[in-house]
């Protein structure tokens, strides 16, 4: 599975901008940084999946290295 948007910052845009389906999210992530996401997410009505790892995020986003957040 490929990715349009990789890390909080990108993902946050893609949401404020309507551009996001669907949210991914590391349930290992700092949720300090993830819930200013899940709000925006709520309020825009986005789907939030949560993936176990953010390691297995990263992979599923296809890059090399773990990502907190992703999205399509």
């Amino acid at each position: 599975m490929l990715m349009k948007y990789v890390g909080v910052k990108q993902v946050m845009k893609a949401v404020s901008e309507n551009l996001a389906k669907t949210v991914y999210v590391g349930d290992n992530a700092d949720k300090n940084i993830l819930n200013p996401l899940f709000e925006l997410c709520a309020e825009k009505n986005v789907e939030v999946k949560h993936i176990k790892t953010m390691e297995e995020l990263g992979k599923l986003a296809g890059i090399e290295v773990r990502a907190a957040a992703a999205a399509e």
